[in-house]
């Protein structure tokens, strides 16, 4: 019997999945700016679940790290957030040190492009190919076609489109094996997120923050999530955009299923919408082991947890090949500029 969580650190919230080979033992959702400000929130639920493997908060990923790993260079690696930037990374910070200090039994996972399961050509001046939460609903994304169809982890294949509250975001599985992606800052237009920005207006910004990232989304023009049913102009924007992130990755996979996940996705409306656009795909809401409060992406950590522990879903990530993920997220790129960057943070 194997007792683990996974952490999905959402825009909106915190979400804790408990799995004791396979019965949820915790289902617990925790605002952003709870953790924000109580740090210690994190390591007291992890304690309170006595969890012998912890898949952390992990950011923007890194290969399979045990917390006492993580230094500066890793924490530069899971915010990419330079020094001086204005967005703090004090709470992340603060968490994984309390969890650090406490001697718990937290690991870091990878993003979609530390996966070797991806081929080089694809990784080319990409950073975000999709998020470690990305790659939690797609593992979980494999368990769910696998059990539905009765089909073997290595026999799935399909188009998990990630429609969060910040970032909208697509991954391609083929044989079980996530093989493509289209992160939340590199695809089209999210919630929040503007997504991938003309260069045209990168040059003319002149430079920006990290801030900027979070902006210019449909959120901008909708007065809320479920006003975003009543702005044509935003919901064409936000739907379309899914659409081509989910066409683009046909270029890669044939799937037999288009996956969906995401607070997005739950606004009422929006999901037959999307399916609509979709045709003739056959389109279906992930699903999850029945947890009611938490995110997919927390209970496919929860899965990943499992597996990294040998527990029940051990198969499922080394079909992924999630412990051979290597690298950094700043490998592929061909520009010289960011070798300094990566010279000062020792990468």
């Amino acid at each position: 019997m194997v007792r683990v969580i996974g952490i999905d650190p959402g825009t909106k919230s915190f979400d804790f999945c408990g799995l004791d080979e396979g019965r949820v033992i915790l289902d617990r959702s925790v605002s952003t700016g709870d953790i924000l400000r109580e740090p210690e929130l994190v390591s007291d639920i992890i304690i309170e679940t006595k969890a012998e493997l912890v898949v952390g908060p992990s950011g923007y990923g890194i290969p399979v790290t045990a917390i006492s790993d993580i230094e500066e260079r890793e924490l530069f690696l899971m915010s990419l957030i330079k020094k001086g930037d204005k967005k703090s990374i004090l709470g992340m910070r603060s968490s994984i040190t309390r969890m650090k200090e406490r001697g718990l039994p937290v690991v870091f996972i990878p993003g979609v492009i530390h996966l070797p399961t991806v081929p080089p050509h694809r990784k080319i001046n990409k950073i975000d190919m999709g998020t470690p939460d990305k790659l939690c609903c797609a593992a979980l994304g494999v368990r769910d076609q696998s059990l539905r169809e009765n089909k073997n982890y290595n026999e799935t294949s399909f188009i998990m489109l990630e429609m969060g509250f910040g970032y909208t975001a697509a991954i391609a599985v083929k044989d079980g094996m996530i093989v493509d992606g289209i992160g939340g800052s590199s695809g089209n237009i999210g919630y929040l997120s503007m997504g991938s920005m003309d260069a045209e207006l990168a040059y003319l910004l002149g430079g920006f923050d990290k801030e900027l990232i979070f902006r210019g989304g449909v959120a901008t023009i909708s007065a809320s999530p479920e006003g975003l049913m009543d702005n044509r102009d935003a919901l064409n924007a936000y739907i379309e955009g899914a659409v081509k992130d989910v066409l683009s990755l046909t270029a890669s996979v044939k799937p037999d299923d288009i996956l969906v996940s995401g607070r997005m996705s739950r606004v009422i409306g929006l999901f037959d919408d999307l399916k609509g656009h979709l045709e003739p795909w056959r389109v279906r809401r992930l699903e999850g082991f029945g947890a009611r409060n938490v995110k997919m992406a927390a209970q496919g950590a929860a899965l990943i947890a499992s597996g990294l522990a040998g527990g029940a879903y051990e198969e499922l990530i080394d079909v992924m090949k999630i412990r051979e993920a290597k690298g950094t997220s700043l490998d592929h790129i061909l520009l010289p500029e960011i070798e300094s960057l990566k010279k000062e943070y020792g990468i």
